[in-house]
């Protein structure tokens, strides 16, 4: 039986074996799971991306570049802590990539630390990213369990009315306000106000623009 929660793996992709070994067994030398492709194709062609962790990525590949292809991750949405690795890197390249979202850029030959200290801090990232992007889908999740009128007071709320001004504009009473309000908070499983607004600002746009008195 598989464990549920898997230990991350870093992805080393390089078309260079010797480099690739190396950085592999570097990682491994220290306790980090790693897996190793030739070219982003072959990784893309695997179940890898799935895995929580981070990837070293070679620049100048054969086929899709790695500028290639973090440009393709950002653009399908995928939550990838990149750092770049490449013995051809300029300033212009590194200025593209950091703004893409690389975690580092790192010339070769690089210092087993200095990548090291890149790994441990990309996997944090990614853990990071990860949460968030989970706790988005479990509020999505809770948000369409509300009625219409729950979301009505519920975007009031986070924008700061007070029940009576809610009950005004809404036409209800503030009895009827604090019942949906309460309902609100339980159903966004939530104790306090300042919960709700992370998770009403978690949302997605669509979701929180839709809302019409």
């Amino acid at each position: 039986m598989a464990n549920a929660v898997q230990a991350p793996q870093v992805i080393v992709v390089d078309d260079d074996d010797a480099v690739r070994l190396s950085i592999c067994e570097l990682l491994e030398s220290v306790g980090l799971a790693s897996r190793g492709f030739a070219s982003a194709r072959q990784l893309l062609d695997s179940d890898a991306l799935d895995r929580a962790g981070c990837m070293i990525l070679d620049v100048r590949m054969p086929g899709l570049s790695g500028l290639d292809f973090q440009n393709q991750l950002v653009a399908s949405g995928a939550s990838a802590a990149i750092i770049f690795l490449t013995g051809h890197g300029d300033i212009p390249m590194t200025v593209q990539a950091m703004k893409a979202g690389a975690v580092e850029f790192l010339t070769k030959p690089v210092r087993d630390q200095t990548l090291l200290d890149a790994v441990n801090r990309a996997i944090v990232i990614d853990a990071g990213k990860r949460g968030a992007e989970e706790a988005t889908r479990a509020n999505i999740a809770l948000f369409h369990t509300l009625t219409p009128r729950e979301r009505q007071v519920m975007s009031a709320v986070v924008d700061g009315a007070l029940n009576k001004q809610i009950a005004f504009e809404l036409g209800i009473s503030e009895v009827t306000v604090k019942l949906h309000r309460s309902s609100v908070m339980k159903k966004m499983q939530v104790p306090f106000l300042p919960h709700l607004v992370r998770a009403w600002q978690s949302l997605p746009s669509d979701l929180r623009d839709g809302i019409s008195n």
